[in-house]
């Protein structure tokens, strides 16, 4: 093992292995196995390194296994016998471990979750990368503690049937389903659920972040005195399909001059285009190139198709010449920071358009990233 042992002197050696010394042996184990990770090594040193961290994790003294459990506990230097053998050891051995290894296999690490430990399945729950399977075992078997872990981990591959499984054991643990609901990813059936279960302050989140289907997102606007309501604009920008989804406002006619200018002074063209569409009973496709590529009369044939108001025109005309104007200026149309630009500037032309909706549009306005943040989003 010369790639490191050139790394590790004689001292070191007889240290390890004649010290009676727990606390010495220690400094001398963690000395060679930082040696071992650092060290380049070819596959006969890799198993004569092998042989040696073997050892170590049968030596009698706690303080020697805990030193190797730490220095090497996210190295795949570690062979799976090394790791299994470790993660039945002391807690302070094994969690380090636990939480860090790549020696496990899925197998190894359910084993681990179904034994029952809670501080060990908070372990597997919080590592780098949680695989669908293991993710599913702790969703249906784990305690409280480690389901929360496990939804709050981002990298954690929870299905849909997963997280489903967690709201029904869970309903009652508000941390649980906070865990869940800022995952940034969820299911629409999942959001669903939490949108009835969660507190009003998550409630709120899940409405902003994530799409809800179309009746409830009617339903919870429609409610204003409810402390908690919908902005159909912001659902429909999330909607995962936005011309399905003006189809299902349109059928509950929901879908009006209000909104479709409302959601153009936001700066969600695709939610004005598709709105259009939807009521001109025209393809997508073609009121796009009325819109943008059908000169000055094509805007007001859509419009008129449409079925909007006369009288409300040249809000539209004044909102998608201002989006035109942002565009060309290589701002990035999906950022925030575009869609306060728009605002500002649809607002400071003074559109003819209702009080309801102008009063709509000037509390978004105050909603808008403070200036450093919308800097950084254009920058």
């Amino acid at each position: 093992m010369t790639a490191f042992r050139a790394r590790l002197t004689e001292v070191d050696i007889r240290r390890l292995i004649k010290a009676t010394d727990d606390d010495e042996r220690a400094e001398a184990a963690h000395k060679l196995c930082r040696n071992m990770e650092r060290a380049e090594l070819d596959e006969d040193d890799r198993v004569a390194a092998q042989k040696i961290l073997r050892l170590l994790a049968n030596d009698a003294a706690e303080l020697v296994r805990r030193a190797m459990a730490v220095t090497l506990k996210a190295s795949d230097l570690i062979p799976n016998d090394v790791a299994r053998k470790l993660a039945g050891d002391l807690d302070s051995i094994a969690l380090p471990i636990i939480a860090a290894s790549p020696a496990f296999s899925d197998e190894d690490l359910i084993e681990i979750v179904r034994a029952g430990s809670v501080v060990r399945q908070v372990a597997v729950a919080g590592r780098s990368r949680v695989s669908r399977d293991v993710a599913t075992v702790l969703a249906e078997e784990g305690c409280e503690q480690a389901v929360r872990t496990v939804a709050a981990n981002d990298n954690a591959d929870l299905s849909e049937a997963a997280l489903a499984a967690v709201v029904d054991r869970f309903a009652e643990a508000p941390e649980v389903l906070t865990a869940v609901a800022y995952r940034q990813v969820l299911p629409l059936s999942v959001t669903e659920r939490l949108i009835q279960l969660a507190s009003d302050a998550v409630r709120e989140h899940l409405i902003s972040r994530h799409a809800v289907a179309p009746e409830t997102a009617i339903r919870l606007a429609q409610y204003a005195r409810e402390r908690t309501t919908v902005d159909l604009v912001d659902q429909a920008a999330v909607s995962a399909d936005l011309a399905a989804f003006m189809t299902h406002l349109n059928a509950r006619r929901v879908l009006n001059a209000s909104l479709l200018l409302r959601g153009l002074a936001r700066g969600q063209m695709a939610v004005f285009e598709h709105g259009l569409a939807e009521l001109a009973n025209t393809p997508h496709h073609r009121a796009w190139l009325m819109v943008h590529d059908a000169g000055p009369l094509g805007l007001k044939a859509i419009y008129d198709r449409a079925g909007l108001p006369p009288r409300l025109f040249q809000a539209f005309r004044a909102g998608v010449d201002t989006w035109r104007t942002l565009a060309s200026e290589g701002i990035d149309t999906s950022s925030a920071y575009f869609r306060e630009q728009m605002l500002e500037r649809f607002l400071t032309q003074r559109p003819n358009v209702q009080r309801d909706d102008l009063a709509y549009l000037m509390e978004r306005l105050d909603q808008s990233p403070s200036p450093a943040l919308s800097a950084a989003n254009a920058a």
